[in-house]
């Protein structure tokens, strides 16, 4: 395994499981982890064999602890950020598009990325000790997409995405039980026969009430969402996205000016 990373696929009995592979960095997503997230959901997408798909973090530390920060020290202005953010929501979209019921499995840190992954599953379940959140005004000084607010609004309610993006708070799994984020929240070690359990609960059931259920509230979240992209190409045109690059990369506190 390259420190690039990989996602792994296996599909038994109608379940697939999708393992977002490089542990070392705590499944922080590479650029070519996230081409190869769409090329297996493209697949998926088209296995009419597939009843349910169980994502998961290799290592027991992280699902996904967000996009590598160092990819982002080649960034020049706020249009390398416009072009990130449509490429994300691209992918977060055709994994919430899927025609069959998700689940994520989540251990540890769902961060950034990471939560938007978790997000934009139909299910999920956790250990005890995982912590949620999006702490950018705290680490990198970047922002989200409209869309990639919309889902976490919907999954979380305004005031707790208030929370997460204004004062970095970082929800644990009660918290996000409370929420309604969590379907349950489980032992470590009874984490993977949770997540079989509740995939072969939904394999069961019928499959296109649950495809055009799943379409219908995906259609619901993102209707006629106000254009963002101004508010993108203005904080990843900042100094203070480049200073927390910076930071981020030399290992200390960013230095933020607003500017």
């Amino acid at each position: 395994m390259s420190d690039a990373g990989q996602l792994r696929l296996s599909i038994e009995a109608g379940i697939a499981s999708v393992l977002f592979d490089r542990p070392q960095a705590r499944n922080a997503m590479t650029w070519g982890m996230y081409t190869q997230l769409a090329e297996v959901c493209e697949r998926l997408a088209g296995d009419g064999s597939v009843r349910a798909v169980v994502f998961r973090g290799a290592g027991g530390q992280a699902f996904v602890a967000g996009t590598d920060i160092a990819q982002f020290a080649d960034f020049r202005d706020g249009e390398d950020g416009v072009a990130y953010e449509r490429r994300i929501d691209a992918g977060i979209a055709q994994l919430a598009s899927l025609p069959m019921p998700t689940v994520a499995l989540v251990e540890g840190w769902a961060v950034g990325g990471g939560l938007a992954i978790a997000t934009a599953c139909d299910f999920r379940l956790a250990t005890p000790g995982t912590r949620f959140g999006v702490p950018i005004a705290r680490t990198l000084g970047n922002g989200l997409s409209i869309a990639n607010i919309a889902r976490l609004r919907a999954a979380w309610g305004h005031e707790r995405v208030r929370r997460m993006l204004l004062l970095a708070e970082m929800p644990d799994a009660e918290e996000a039980r409370a929420a309604g984020f969590l379907l349950d929240v489980v032992a470590p070690e009874a984490l993977g026969d949770a997540g079989t359990a509740l995939a072969q609960r939904l394999a069961a059931l019928a499959p296109v009430t649950q495809r055009v259920s799943k379409a219908a509230l995906q259609r619901l979240v993102v209707h006629e969402l106000p254009e963002g992209e101004d508010l993108i190409r203005e904080v990843y045109g900042s100094a203070d996205f480049h200073e927390g690059v910076r930071a981020f990369v030399e290992k200390r506190p960013p230095n933020w000016k607003g500017r």
